[in-house]
């Protein structure tokens, strides 16, 4: 019988990603971030293990706003129950896992200084 494959939690090895927000549609910033912190973009994903990278999101302010979706976009479930319809926003699962991967995100609404992320070696990402 074969056994299950875990991916492992990576620790203190885990990936830095920066990414500049000028110009870029929200809503595409937002699935590139939620792909990077949960580590779906990686071949070993496993929704119940924490293996996401850290995501520094530079320029914050300048982000491109299309369209009526913070008043318009939302999630619906349905439960089968009367009352049973819930709607609610975001792209992370509601979890201990999303809590930790929240402190990972780290977002600023200008330019960031490249110094001092220097010694984590980040990749810039393009949008």
């Amino acid at each position: 019988m074969q056994k299950s494959y875990r991916a492992p939690n990576p620790g203190d090895k885990r990936a830095w990603f920066i990414i500049d927000a000028k110009d870029v549609p929200v809503g595409r910033l937002a699935v590139v971030v939620a792909n990077k912190l949960r580590a779906k973009d990686l071949p070993t994903f496993d929704p119940s293990v924490d293996a996401g990278a850290f995501v520094v999101v530079t320029n914050a302010a300048l982000v491109k706003l299309t369209g009526k979706k913070e008043e318009q976009k939302t999630y619906q479930r349905y439960s089968g129950y009367r009352d049973g319809l819930k709607e609610f926003r975001g792209m992370l699962p509601k979890n201990n896992i999303a809590r930790k991967m929240m402190t990972r995100l780290k977002v600023f609404a200008a330019e960031a200084d490249k110094g001092t992320l220097a010694a984590q070696k980040p990749v810039e990402i393009k949008l």
